[in-house]
């Protein structure tokens, strides 16, 4: 199959575009009509910046358009709602603080269209003068985008796991009566039970951690696109990728001018915390939000979005991690074999090939016929 190119490629059969009238030739048409895995992937590894981060498509028609602008509320905003939780629950502001906090962070790094409606909501009162947010049942809804980004990185082994984190953190807030039941019968026990120390330090922190998520992100979401290229032979212009983004879009942000310039500057950037400015960004803004995570853990406040980016971003740039007892232990009781360290290889465990111990000294010799069973 020939490199399709595009910013954006993706079109749904049987659905006409909104931006354009001119349909697509045979030629293009039979093009993009990839079957089975690959038509999932190719709508919803792209749909991951709309679930996330929202999207503009080439050929972009009415039905899809509403499917993408609603999933937009999957991972960004998970982020945010946490922090707001933070403000809320953990720092004891009004919503008309958190709302002066939100206006705040727009006028910085986090200046974006998400950050600036989230600043109008906390600021809107109902008639008889308290915020309208905290009479709005928390029991969240989804459409299926994020869950099916979710399974596509999972059939490419990719490690997307905010945008997984944010469609389960969605499926906790579903279960609203067993988790009313919960909270009476599971208790709260902590060191601490109540926040101490500099209020306007920890605002500043919880900034970085929204930062350093988003960052990560970004990263994960470009990770998916860049395997769902290689695996299916797609061209992908990165950095007009981003740029389309800036304008008329959910995710509109100056973020994304940063992005741009990475990928213009680096076309084969491996990872977008290999570009130095990310690289600076994420060193700067890893002390805060260290700290944001654990004081959240030790207040019994949920951070899936930020605890979950920083856990990734830890085993990422983790040289050797512990899969090494996980695959022996995968081979003591299902024989699915391992490999060895090519530093550690011999004669008795060669370099490169599936090897399986009989870890008891007792029974047979039978090994999985493939290394990723």
């Amino acid at each position: 199959m020939a490199p399709l190119s595009c910013p954006v490629v993706m079109r749904r059969p049987g659905l006409t575009s909104r931006t354009s009238s001119r349909a697509l030739p045979p030629r293009a048409t039979a093009r993009l009509a990839v079957s089975g895995l690959a038509t999932r992937v190719l709508v919803t590894t792209l749909r991951w910046f709309i679930t996330v981060l929202s999207t503009v498509i080439c050929n972009l028609s009415a039905r899809y358009e509403e499917i993408e602008i609603t999933a937009a509320s999957h991972r960004r905003l998970t982020k945010y709602y946490q922090a707001y939780d933070i403000m809320k629950r953990g720092l004891g502001l009004s919503s008309k603080e958190i709302g002066d906090v939100f206006a705040k962070w727009n006028k910085g790094v986090l200046d974006s269209f998400l950050i600036e409606i989230t600043r109008d909501i906390m600021y809107f009162n109902d008639d008889d003068g308290t915020a309208l947010v905290e009479k709005i049942l928390d029991k969240a809804g989804q459409k299926g985008t994020g869950k099916w980004t979710a399974v596509n990185a999972l059939d490419l082994g990719q490690p997307v796991t905010l945008i997984a984190e944010a469609v389960l953190a969605r499926c906790l807030s579903a279960i609203k009566d067993e988790r009313a039941t919960a909270s009476t019968k599971l208790e709260f026990v902590s060191r601490t039970t109540k926040f101490e120390g500099d209020k306007e330090q920890f605002l500043e922190d919880l900034e970085q951690a929204l930062y350093a998520s988003k960052i990560i992100s970004y990263a994960q979401g470009f990770m998916l696109m860049q395997e769902a290229a290689r695996e299916f032979n797609w061209k992908l212009n990165k950095p007009s990728i981003a740029l389309m983004w800036r304008g008329g879009c959910i995710i509109r942000s100056v973020f994304l001018k940063d992005i741009t310039h990475a990928y213009r500057s680096q076309p084969d950037l491996q990872n977008l915390l290999f570009d130095d400015f990310f690289n600076k960004a994420i060193h700067k803004a890893q002390p805060g939000w260290r700290d944001v995570v654990s004081k959240a853990a030790l207040l019994g406040i949920p951070t899936p979005a930020f605890s979950t980016a920083l856990s990734w971003f830890d085993g990422y740039r983790t040289k050797d991690l512990p899969a090494n007892l996980l695959q022996a232990q995968r081979d003591y009781f299902g024989a699915h074999t391992f490999r060895i360290k090519p530093e550690n290889a011999s004669d008795k465990y060669p370099n490169g090939q599936d090897i399986h111990v009989n870890w008891t000294g007792r029974g047979g010799n039978v090994s999985a016929s493939t290394y990723q069973a």
